[in-house]
């Protein structure tokens, strides 16, 4: 009989003891912060640097950018990650994507699945409307320790990435020799060039250094633009929230940071499609190289 009333006491006070092991775990045990994040709306952002940026970084950029959104919309959570153009395109082959994706051009797998955003801009524009939208700019220019921009002299051509100022080089009507983007910084300083085509990179580099430099801008090309396009459907609310944010004129503002243009003050007037394929862009290349005619550039190229 003992045993009988012990087992229906124990099976009387099992809730009250679960309740009360639950309540301790909460008070005591609280759940860890990444627990937390791991319930929110989760939006992935991959950056690639397919050209040379100013100073710093693009990625940490974005991911002062991704705070700032996140303190204005409750629930959501946005992971920046970082890629090269190589693994950009090994994520693609491997069926991996991100919701939204900022990039320059060389990156055109992408294409296909994204969504038409409400702006327009050349480069990023389609026959499905604007698929992409610069967040970020650089420009071109060519530097010379004097002010005769007139003498005779070599002149280096600055290549940093997957951008084209061989193209910038031709529609300004400057000849010269295209050289690595360290190799002309430094043949330049050194005496060996007279003349650098350079960027906003270069730019950067003066300006630390604190060599007195004269600068030309090339507002005939620009390619030196960082796109963002969203790939998401499900998590498109999210990814315009945080493209909201990044294209506000408070974030625009703090783009000096990076070293970077805003949009509004680039000063380029023509462009190539950010979605332009690697057999294109190689094209696009050998022209402008061998100082063929504008009109065979112009079929590449749109205005801005």
């Amino acid at each position: 009989m003992k045993f009988e009333k012990i087992k229906k006491a124990l099976f009387t006070a099992l809730p009250f003891v679960t309740i009360a092991a639950i309540f301790l775990a909460v008070v005591f045990f609280p759940q860890k912060k990444e627990d937390v994040k791991a319930e929110k709306r989760v939006v992935r952002i991959w950056n690639v640097d397919t050209f040379e940026g100013g100073k710093g970084s693009r990625t940490s950029f974005l991911r002062r950018v991704a705070l700032k959104t996140e303190k204005e919309n409750e629930g959501v959570y946005y992971m920046i990650t970082s890629y090269t153009l190589e693994g950009a395109n090994a994520a693609f082959a491997a069926g991996q994507r991100p919701d939204l994706l900022s990039y320059g051009i060389g990156l055109s797998a992408y294409a296909e699945m994204s969504l038409p955003l409400p702006y327009s801009f050349a480069g990023g524009n389609t026959d499905e409307g604007c698929l992409a939208y610069p967040w970020c700019a650089g420009g071109y220019y060519l530097f010379s320790l004097t002010e005769d921009f007139n003498g005779e002299g070599e002149i280096a051509i600055s290549k940093g990435g997957s951008n084209l100022p061989e193209v910038a080089a031709n529609l300004a009507g400057v000849r010269g020799e295209i050289v690595n983007s360290n190799a002309a910084y430094v043949g330049f300083l050194s005496g060996k060039y007279r003349y650098l085509l350079g960027t906003q990179r270069d730019v950067c580099r003066f300006s630390a250094r604190g060599v007195t430099i004269y600068e030309k801008p090339l507002q005939e090309y620009c390619d030196l633009y960082q796109y963002i396009s969203v790939l998401s459907a499900e998590k498109r609310a999210d990814c315009n929230a945080f493209l909201k944010k990044l294209l506000s004129s408070e974030v625009q503002q703090e783009l000096s940071d990076i070293g970077m243009l805003p949009i509004k003050n680039t000063d380029g007037t023509k462009t190539v499609s950010v979605f332009s394929e690697t057999d294109a862009l190689q094209a696009i290349s050998q022209i402008a190289s061998n100082g063929e005619d504008r009109k065979n550039l112009d079929k590449f190229l749109k205005t801005i």
